[in-house]
């Protein structure tokens, strides 16, 4: 095979590492479920009927994955980061349109994840009925911890928290996600052919909030691990 001449070194693959394991977990795609805690669409002025409504999903750009422990400058063009503490599913293995049962068997392992938001362009483009890129794919804006390998295990409840310089700020447990796993990522497979290497984030709970230069982000979630994030300084 012919050696490739590129004009300038792609990029490096973007990976995270796997607990208990010199291996790392190369990343694909990022998805991202919005609404999938009442309370949570509540407050953002909303709320979801499970029984019309299907997931709705965003993405962002692997590019833009941060790794828990890193800190990120405070982005421009906002006024109003926030956060978002998320269960991140971590895909094992291809699949396209399959049912729960095979759903579950796609599952590599688990993390913890940060969605992080410039609500006030998110606004603006909600009142305009503009995308959320910019509001969503921002640098740095998506956070991830180290992969917990499943083991076959289904995380079906467990406490997920999110502590801004020590103070809880999020809190709720993963029973009270509308669309469970396994409905997520059959739902999700109905739309894209999922590939090994795919994190989907499966949503946040309520108590979102800003964030400021300085700030120091700890979250957990039971069977998932934890995270650490530090908010810079704008550039």
């Amino acid at each position: 095979m012919p050696e490739i001449n590129y004009l300038w070194a792609p990029p490096v693959p973007v990976s995270l590492p796997v607990r208990g394991t010199g291996a790392r977990f190369p990343v694909n795609r990022l998805f991202f479920v919005g609404r999938n805690y009442q309370a949570h669409a509540i407050e953002m002025g909303t709320s979801v009927d499970k029984g019309s409504m299907r997931p709705v999903y965003f993405t962002k750009s692997s590019a833009n994955l941060a790794l828990s422990g890193s800190t990120a400058p405070y982005p421009p063009e906002t006024r109003d980061y926030h956060h978002e503490m998320e269960l991140v599913v971590a895909i094992g293995e291809a699949g396209f349109r399959v049912d729960e049962s095979a759903a579950r068997r796609m599952i590599y392992g688990y993390a913890c994840g940060l969605d992080m938001t410039r609500r006030d362009l998110q606004a603006v483009a909600k009142a305009k009925g503009n995308p959320w890129d910019l509001a969503k794919n921002v640098e740095s804006g998506a956070v991830c911890g180290e992969i917990q390998p499943a083991g076959g295990e289904l995380l079906r409840s467990g406490e997920i928290v999110l502590r801004v310089n020590g103070e809880v700020r999020q809190r709720a447990d993963l029973s009270d996600m509308i669309w469970s796993i396994p409905e997520i990522i059959a739902d999700l497979s109905t739309y894209y052919h999922l590939q090994a290497g795919d994190l989907i984030y499966t949503g946040t709970p309520e108590g979102v909030g800003p964030v400021k230069p300085g700030d120091r982000l700890e979250g957990s979630v039971e069977g998932a691990g934890s995270i650490e994030f530090e908010i810079g300084e704008a550039e």
